[in-house]
């Protein structure tokens, strides 16, 4: 019985997850191309990197949730 609920919040996770990885990727890049720039802004890069570690942790929160518990 709950089995197709289950099922949609597995899919609603892994639909979060490709977004949050999209973005942490999106963000990898701005950063890479604000550092390039000898006049980039100390704070806007630190926020970007500030933001891009709570994705890193969403992303592995959401991906615990979805790996299964195996008793060794």
């Amino acid at each position: 019985m709950n089995a197709p609920e289950r099922l949609d919040h597995e899919a609603v996770l892994r639909v979060k997850l490709e977004v949050l990885k999209r973005e942490h990727r999106d963000l990898d890049e701005a950063i890479a191309a604000m550092t390039e720039r000898p006049t980039a802004d100390q704070l806007t890069l630190k926020r970007l990197k500030k933001r891009k570690l709570a994705l890193k942790d969403q992303i592995a929160r959401i991906e615990d949730e979805l790996t299964p518990d195996i008793i060794a």
